[in-house]
């Protein structure tokens, strides 16, 4: 079987940009639902709305993939799958090893979606003594004084940091140093690598705070609303008579005798004189 040593995908020397390899795995996970429930074709808009994108982004990911449907059939679920998959190197074992395991380390090795999805357990590593030959998952630790040679001797190209933040960087270093090219961080820190090495953080409090951040918007738009509300019946309660259902007449009456001294002063400020000499000119509307 081969591994990730031996084959590196195709995508970059394609030209397949970075914002569409990002949304091929959601793809592939709609495609694997519609598979799994016999469905053979699918329309851009169908998958686009299980992928969470628009169809015309969809339409344009997937020419990259040289696959263009047919008109007023849609897409061929079954060669999509396989397209999709073999873009992103999964037509082949990829050997991955977890560093760190703790809570969150053990949590990841009892992952069922790895191997369905093309990636194998190769082996959990800790630095803790006592975690040594427990077995997690099914898998028996092994201690980190062996990472180098556990690499070499499973060809990992892909390690898991799921370590605290203060040894993570030297994790990092020995994983890179024995020659693994690609790493997934859960470390809350960021980790320098050098060039050639690609490096995915998933921070899950960094995630938690921006939905915090949409939940406080949320409240004050909803604030704003009610204020916005409580400003208008406040309004209401306030206002001439006629808006309220008054008779006409009587608002006839309170408008010209309101406009009187408005008009009387504005009059009065163009040195306009009436008849007599003394009174403002005020003509009635």
């Amino acid at each position: 079987m081969a591994t990730g040593r031996t084959h590196r995908p195709a995508t970059r020397s394609r030209g397949i940009p970075e914002a569409t390899v990002a949304r091929l795995p959601l793809y592939l996970r709609a495609l694997t639902a519609l598979s799994e429930r016999s469905v053979p074709t699918v329309s851009s808009e169908e998958l686009a709305a299980a992928a969470g994108v628009n169809s015309a982004k969809l339409r344009k990911d997937f020419s990259y993939l040289g696959s263009y449907g047919t008109r007023g059939v849609g897409y061929d679920v079954e060669y999509l799958v396989y397209q999709i998959s073999r873009e992103l190197g999964l037509t082949q074992d990829w050997p991955v090893v977890i560093v760190g395991i703790g809570n969150l380390g053990a949590a990841l090795a009892g992952y069922g979606g790895f191997a369905s999805r093309g990636f194998r357990v190769a082996a959990l590593i800790d630095a803790d003594p006592a975690m040594t030959g427990r077995p997690v998952a099914g898998i028996p630790v092994q201690h980190s004084d062996d990472l180098e040679r556990i690499i070499q001797d499973d060809g990992v190209s892909i390690g898991v940091i799921a370590t605290p933040a203060g040894v993570a960087q030297q994790v990092c270093d020995r994983l890179v140093g024995a020659g693994v090219t690609s790493i997934l961080n859960f470390a809350p820190t960021v980790l320098s690598v050098p060039d050639g090495v690609d490096v995915r953080k998933v921070d899950l409090s960094i995630e938690l705070q921006i939905l915090a951040f949409h939940e406080q918007r949320k409240a004050g738009e909803e604030a704003d609303a009610e204020n916005g509300q409580d400003a208008a019946e406040t309004g209401a309660v306030g206002m001439a008579p006629e808006r309220r259902g008054a008779p006409a007449g009587a608002s006839t009456a309170a408008a010209s005798t309101a406009a009187a001294p408005s008009a009387a002063a504005a009059a009065s400020t163009a040195g306009r004189k009436g008849p007599d000499g003394d009174v403002p000119a005020v003509m009635p509307a």
